[in-house]
């Protein structure tokens, strides 16, 4: 069984920091990269940010670059997504992603090129 489970979301005043982490079982620890996504309220799902195990690099989307930062254990295949800065407007459910196999094109941004996903993680960034 495929599984992927986040935690570390919570309520955070703006300018605050938060740490999310996503680890990965059974068919899912055997994914070759790993990714966040997030669904604000009333808003499609959007690409936060994706890192590679087999040379495809980082990726950030444009609203976060220089705010979060992504790291994540090849052995332990786990992501953590490190968000300072916070702003009203990240506020969103955060989801955990994996893509299983490396095919042509695979755009890490697209929701559609991955395999797994969590179940979320709420980050309310409030006053």
């Amino acid at each position: 069984q495929a599984q992927l489970v986040e935690s570390g979301g919570g309520l955070v005043q703006p300018g605050g920091s938060l740490r999310l982490s996503c680890a990965a079982s059974g068919r899912a620890a055997t994914n070759i990269a790993m990714g966040w996504f997030r669904r604000a309220p009333g808003k499609e799902r959007e690409f936060v940010s994706a890192i590679s195990w087999s040379g495809a690099g980082i990726h950030y989307a444009n609203s976060v670059k220089g705010r979060f930062t992504i790291s994540g254990d090849n052995a332990k295949k786990t992501t953590y997504l490190q968000m300072n800065g916070l702003r009203h407007e990240d506020t969103a459910v955060y989801y955990c992603a994996a893509v299983a196999y490396i095919a042509a094109g695979i755009d890490l941004s697209v929701a559609g090129d991955y395999d797994y996903w969590g179940q979320g993680t709420q980050v309310t960034v409030s006053s």
